[in-house]
């Protein structure tokens, strides 16, 4: 599938992320003081996007793999000369061509793209690390982009569209993931869940198009998406704060260092 047919049956467009997206990566740049990656070392990015971050952790020395659902934006992140693959990040434990165990994984913005099962998401992330390797993550927490999630889910149950079926996201609470995370068997090193308003770079509804595409694409091309975006946004102008076209969305992220015991 290339990206442009990917781009239409729902999925990511890699030259629209980096328009309309590329803060999510900005903003997670200290992200990887967190991981602090040391040369030789071999770390999974998980969802790794368009390789943004893979790229600066290479940087480091670091022996770094990408993996990623979209086809698009793994392409991405080879021309940046990563190594990437297309593989699903909620079944990692089935995985196959990852070759060895890692002293780090890390991700950046993926983990609430990964709302089937989260649990089994951490349990393939704990097989994938060396004894004593180490999860580093950013993510979507409670009340992330609160309206805009709130606005997507109502306009389109008004529009005869069960927004269960659409909703992409996982936002859950410190506690929660954290307690997920030491069921698997890993321990809390550090976490920290914060507020982070954001510009955007554009218009709402281009973060809409770009980021919210599973409820957007639930809608045909033409009058009748077009219509969808236009309707949410209006829901939005009265809940968000905007003025002469800059939008500040209100994010709500989550950090984490895991570590894998020695012996596990």
């Amino acid at each position: 599938m290339n990206e442009q047919s990917e781009a239409n049956a729902g999925g990511w467009h890699a030259g629209d992320y980096g328009r309309n997206a590329r803060f999510v990566a900005d903003l997670a740049t200290d992200l990887i003081e967190w991981l602090a990656p040391v040369a030789g070392e071999s770390i999974l990015d998980l969802g790794c996007g368009d390789g943004a971050l893979a790229e600066r952790i290479r940087e480091t020395g670091a022996d770094v793999v990408g993996l990623d659902g979209s086809s698009a934006m793994v392409a991405a992140a080879r021309e940046r000369g990563l190594k990437a693959m297309v593989a699903d990040a909620q079944r990692l434990d089935e995985v196959e061509g990852i070759d060895g165990l890692f002293d780090a994984v890390f991700s950046n913005a993926a983990l609430h793209w990964m709302r089937d099962d989260p649990q089994r998401v951490i349990a393939g992330v704990y097989k994938r690390l060396k004894p004593g390797g180490r999860f580093v993550a950013e993510m979507g927490a409670s009340g992330n982009v609160a309206p805009i999630h709130a606005a997507l889910r109502a306009e389109a149950d008004s529009r005869g569209h069960d927004p269960d079926t659409l909703d992409p996201w996982y936002f859950p609470s410190e506690t929660t993931y954290l307690d997920r995370l030491a069921t698997a068997g890993f321990h809390i090193e550090r976490s920290h869940c914060f507020e982070r308003p954001t510009q955007l770079p554009g218009d709402v509804t281009d973060w809409l198009t770009t980021l919210a595409r599973p409820f957007v694409t639930a809608f045909a091309d033409g009058e009748a998406r077009d219509g969808y975006v236009a309707a949410v946004r209006e829901r939005l102008a009265a809940e968000m704060p905007h003025h002469d076209g800059q939008w500040i969305a209100p994010y709500v992220r989550l950090r984490f260092i895991a570590r894998k015991p020695n012996q596990g």
